[in-house]
């Protein structure tokens, strides 16, 4: 993304992926690395998950080499340990806490098989929650048997040069289809919508979608995407017609890691069917983000860009959606 013209900063306020909820067990510490900050997450003992900066605020050891103890991490040099709120509460060789130190503590959300964290450049508190995905993308996905998600169903892309808003502007980009995936003919945007921090597009695939009329109760061939913020989106795709029709969920999450770099946290989730080979369904699913992946990675930003009169309106109603989060000083 070096030498891009008018990139928004990787500071954006919003829900993102730092891990999935397979890789802290009860008890477990992870350090990670995100917005150019060391953090640390771990799973207490009551099962909630914490994420901290990642240095004790006593002499600055990195406490991803701590341990929990109860509901709190404990540092590794000197056993001072730190709750979830980023408080001290005991230090083994004193008899009362440090109450004047804080270690940042960032707000958690855990669901859908992941653990998110709210950035907000200025601090502050989270504006929306993630939403019900399954009932946002509507009954014919929800509606569904899903196969377990192990760790096949999960892939981390790491060290991307990309940013999240790049991956989003695909919710209005379906001319990209013919070139990278390869399919016959454009996919139609059908319908899309935003409110607040939700964008949500329906896109239909196939000749018979061509006349651009949305028909609300039919769904084959079609995908809903669902952005919330520009770090968590989730697809629900219903592939063939009647019952021949195979439904998944994709999750795509980038999360900011530096000034140039996103990592990108895929999971899937394959409809359960025994006739159905599991493994290649899977793999059908992953090649899609690869080949998107194979051009963001050396793709720069441009603004204005240079539009087609057919893709112009969807593009600048996406850009002016994503510029709600960032800050004007940023």
């Amino acid at each position: 993304m070096s030498g891009t013209k008018g990139l928004p900063p990787m500071r954006p306020t919003g829900w993102f992926q730092v891990a999935w909820s397979a890789d802290l067990p009860t008890g477990q510490v992870k350090s990670l690395h995100y917005f150019g900050t060391d953090l640390v997450a771990f799973r207490r003992g009551d099962g909630t998950v914490a994420v901290l900066d990642a240095h004790c605020q006593h002499l600055g050891a990195h406490l991803g080499g701590g341990c929990v103890v109860g509901d709190d991490i404990q540092c590794p040099f000197h056993g001072w340990t730190w709750n979830g709120e980023g408080r001290n509460t005991s230090i083994p060789y004193q008899d009362r806490p440090n109450k004047a130190r804080r270690v940042r503590a960032w707000p958690v959300a855990e669901q859908d098989e992941g653990i998110f964290i709210w950035h907000d450049p200025q601090g502050r508190p989270p504006r929306w929650e993630l939403p019900d995905v399954r009932a946002r993308l509507g009954a014919h996905i929800a509606d569904r048997t899903y196969a377990p998600v192990g760790p096949e169903e999960r892939s981390l892309h790491a060290g991307i040069r990309v940013h999240p808003q790049v991956i989003a502007e695909n919710a209005v980009d379906p001319h990209h289809f013919r070139f990278v995936h390869q399919t016959p003919i454009s996919p139609t945007v059908l319908h899309e919508e935003s409110d607040g921090a939700r964008w949500q597009a329906k896109v239909g695939f196939g000749r018979r979608w061509s006349d651009g009329v949305d028909r609300p109760d039919d769904h084959d061939n079609t995908i809903q995407i669902m952005w919330s913020g520009i770090g968590t989106s989730w697809n629900g795709e219903l592939l063939g017609r009647g019952e021949d029709a195979r439904a998944r969920i994709i999750a795509i999450c980038a999360t900011p890691v530096d000034d140039r770099h996103s990592d990108i946290f895929a999971t899937y989730w394959i409809e359960e069917r025994e006739e159905d080979d599991h493994a290649e369904r899977l793999a059908q699913a992953k090649a899609a983000l690869l080949q998107d992946i194979a051009i963001w990675h050396d793709q720069i930003y441009l603004e204005p860009p240079g539009l087609a009169t057919s893709e112009a309106a969807g593009f600048r109603r996406l850009r002016r959606w994503a510029a709600s989060f960032y800050d004007v000083a940023d």
